[in-house]
Formats: structure tokens, C-alpha cells, sequence
């Protein structure tokens, strides 16, 4: 039987690991201990990626085959050298986040759960101007990592045009992440601005590759997720391991390597061996902060030609527990009466669910019953969201039908899950009020 806890002396301090043969990974056995070595070794990397920024805590307290739950508050017990700093969210709200910035601090917060690391794009000694713009990749359904790896090359050279230097890493997923250190001088609404300047021009040098289309029902090709620039979205850090059965790691590379790379090459086995022997590839990011005046001259030149800004996400529901901005409407369709845009394609809602698992089971009896519909759907119109909660993400699955005939189109119906992940919560996450009693 593992012992209970394990005691480590790191940068000074003792750092205790509790149920350290916890295991984490069961397709591999990884456990909690491997996985705080892990860190530790890459430690110099890691802490360039993820350090001095608040970063919102994702806890798989049961490993990555339980349900995963955010905490953007820092633990109310903790160490007196575990290092805070104060949010403000627009519900007027705020919360103390954790920022690291030594590997006892970075083992510690392992020890809490969490897998992999998710900062913010801004430091902790200026949190309204963000020093990264951040290009995730992400290529829908149906779409293979070739794709991504020709789009990131694409991003590459733009980013030369404009004066950037773009530092490539794999999401750890199924697509590619490419950030760029900026100087802060620029709000989070400009930081977007400039992002989505910069998927509109990859989109308008790569049109059969890429998309900047922001719906999912709209988009081809590999999306260039520009809104991860806005205000309160964290993603995936370098060196984060992710929960995949496999263990792999978000792992930064050299542009020599792109061309060939592939995500499963890089897990927490192979990266420990590759760090060892050639170190960071993305040691000097930090040196190489550059201007957003080139790209946001791009954007006012796309407004002049008629390409109007995206909305910005709504408020998130729940922002202060750890909620998620839900997706903003896409460009095209008509508005609603909030003056948001509405998606121009024929979409029916399968199922709202606390689980994939959940949701993918409705999906099969939605199928069951449409055996002629599903016959014309192509992978990418199945739509599996992944949503943010009160404090965990729920998934949500819709059915595009626009490559079904008309006559076949089935009408909206009952959901086969309707998981209402608000219930009790009022819109900014808040506890509802019992309604009054009857008198």
C-alpha cells in the first residue's frame, strides 16, 4: 500500500504530497507522485510558461477519469508562500488567484490536483494590459494534424509580416497553440482586436485551410480561436500535461520541427528525456516582446473594407466561481433582439449533459430515431461543446443539418438530456432565492 503522504524538500521549503501512488493516468499508470516529478524536472520551462500570472486552478481530485472542476479562488488553507493576486470581474465581483513563481510552489498546486496549468495572459504586476497574444489552432472534426501543422506555418510567416515572432507548442490535444510576447501597453479589447486582424489575414492567405469563423457550425478547416485573447480566458500553458490516456504534454517546439511534429510523440515519458538532453526550445520568449501597432493597422484597414468587429463574448455566467464566457454569436447571421448575431444555419439541440459520456448516449438515441438524417451528416456537424459551469465544464451536443435535404429535416425536439448546469444560480453565479412560500 503507498504511504499516506511523501515529504519533499523543494527550493527550501517541504512540500507534502498527499496519497502520492494515487494513480492519475490508469491506462499508464502514471500517479500523483510521477506526475509532481514530472513537473519538477521541467520545472525552468513550466514556470516560463505558467509563472508570475493568476492562473484559475483545474482539479481532477480523482484523476483524469473523474469529473474535473475549476476554483479560481486560491485555497483559503494554504502555505504562507504560496503568492496571490486580486482579479476584479465585470459582475463587480473579484477573487485571489494562485501565481507561481518556484517549483515548490508549482508542486504544490500539483498536489491539489491539478494536471495541467492555466495563467492568464497578463503578469500579476499589471493585470489590465496583457504582455502575450495568444493564436490557438483548432481544427473541427473530420480535420487531420497535417492541416494544422500547414495553418501554423501560415500564422508563422504572418506574424514576421507584422512584426512578431510566434513561438509554436502543441495544445497537448489535437491542435497547435503559437503565442507571442507583446509589450503591455494594450487593453484586452485590443490584444482581441489584433488577434482576430490576424485570423482574418491567415483565413485570407489559406482560404481552403483556415477559418476565422467564430460558430462552429460555420467554420471549415482549422478555426484560429482569436477570442482566447479575451479578458479572463486561460489556456493551457508549455509543459502542461493534459488529460489524455496517453499523458501527453502541451510541449513547446523549434519552427525546424513543425513541419513533421506529432502530438502523440510528446508525453510525460518521452518529454522528461527531451528536456534533459536539449532543454527549452522556447527559452527566449521572454526577450522577444514586440508592437501590436502593425496588426491593429490591419484591423482598422479591415474595418475600412467592411469586416466589422466580432462581438465580444457575453458576460460569464458564474465568473467569479470559475464560469466560462459562453460563445459569442458569429458574424452573417441576423441579429437577435439583444442586437447579437444569430447563426444563418439549420441547427437542432441533442442534448445538455454533466458528462460526455451522458451527452454521447443521447446522441446515439437521437441517431437511433433519424437513421435518414444521419445519413447525410458529415463528421464536423455533429457539434460537441464543451461548456463551462458553476465550477466544471457540462457538454453540450447540436446536429448541423445544413448537408441534410430539407424535406428530411427533423424540428427541434425534447432534449435526451436537458442537465440545466445553473440550476439554484442566478446569471452572475450567485445563489438564487428560494421563491416565497406560499402563504
Amino acid at each position: 500500500m503507498a504511504s499516506p503522504r511523501e515529504i519533499l524538500e523543494i527550493a527550501g521549503r517541504e512540500v507534502t504530497v498527499t496519497n502520492p501512488g494515487k494513480v492519475y493516468f490508469p491506462a499508464i499508470g502514471l500517479t500523483k507522485i510521477d506526475l509532481v516529478r514530472f513537473y519538477l524536472a521541467v520545472a525552468g520551462g513550466a514556470l516560463r510558461g505558467a509563472g508570475g500570472r493568476p492562473m484559475a486552478l483545474k482539479r481532477y481530485v480523482n484523476g483524469i477519469e473523474g469529473q474535473a472542476f475549476y476554483q479560481k479562488r486560491a485555497p483559503d488553507t494554504r502555505p504562507e508562500w504560496i503568492s496571490t493576486v486580486e482579479l476584479k470581474y465585470p459582475s463587480g465581483r473579484s477573487a485571489h488567484e494562485i501565481v507561481l513563481s518556484d517549483p515548490a510552489q508549482l508542486a504544490w498546486v500539483v498536489n491539489l490536483g491539478c494536471i495541467d496549468m492555466h495563467p492568464h495572459a497578463v503578469r500579476a504586476g499589471d493585470l489590465e494590459h496583457p504582455d502575450e497574444l495568444r493564436i490557438d489552432l483548432d481544427p473541427i472534426p473530420g480535420v487531420g494534424w497535417p492541416q494544422v501543422r500547414e495553418v501554423a506555418l501560415v500564422v508563422r510567416d504572418v506574424l514576421a509580416d507584422f512584426g512578431l515572432t510566434g513561438w509554436p507548442k502543441t495544445s497537448g490535444n489535437r491542435g497547435m497553440h503559437i503565442y507571442c510576447r507583446v509589450h503591455p501597453r494594450w487593453s484586452f479589447t485590443e490584444v482581441r482586436r489584433a488577434g482576430l486582424a490576424l485570423a482574418r489575414e491567415v483565413e485570407r492567405r489559406a482560404p481552403d485551410l483556415a477559418t476565422s469563423r467564430w460558430w462552429k457550425e460555420e467554420r471549415h478547416g482549422v478555426f484560429i480561436d482569436y477570442n482566447q485573447n479575451a479578458k479572463d480566458r486561460t489556456t493551457a500553458s508549455a509543459y502542461s500535461v493534459r488529460p489524455t490516456p496517453d499523458a501527453r504534454v502541451s510541449t513547446p517546439l523549434s519552427w525546424d520541427e513543425v513541419p513533421a511534429c506529432d502530438p502523440a510523440d510528446f508525453t510525460v515519458a518521452t518529454v522528461l528525456s527531451r528536456f534533459a538532453e536539449r532543454g527549452d526550445p522556447g527559452d527566449g520568449i521572454d526577450e522577444s516582446a514586440a508592437d501590436l501597432v502593425p496588426l491593429l493597422d490591419l484591423a482598422e484597414r479591415q474595418r475600412e473594407e467592411g469586416m466589422e468587429d466580432e462581438p465580444p463574448p457575453p458576460p460569464a455566467r458564474g465568473a467569479a466561481t470559475g464560469g466560462a464566457e459562453p460563445p459569442p454569436e458569429s458574424a452573417g447571421g441576423a441579429k437577435s433582439p439583444t442586437g447579437r448575431r444569430r447563426s444563418t444555419m439549420p441547427l437542432v439541440e441533442v442534448a445538455r449533459a454533466e458528462t460526455n459520456a451522458e451527452a454521447l448516449a443521447g446522441l446515439d438515441r437521437w441517431k437511433a430515431r433519424h437513421p435518414d438524417v444521419v445519413a447525410h451528416l458529415e463528421p464536423a456537424d455533429v457539434l460537441l461543446d464543451s461548456m463551462r459551469g458553476r465550477s466544471s465544464t457540462w457538454a453540450r451536443i447540436r446536429i448541423n443539418l445544413q448537408h441534410v435535404p430539407a424535406a428530411l429535416r427533423p424540428e427541434q425536439e425534447p432534449l435526451e438530456v436537458d442537465f440545466d448546469p445553473w440550476a439554484g444560480l442566478n446569471r452572475d453565479g450567485t445563489p438564487a432565492e428560494p421563491p416565497p412560500e406560499a402563504g
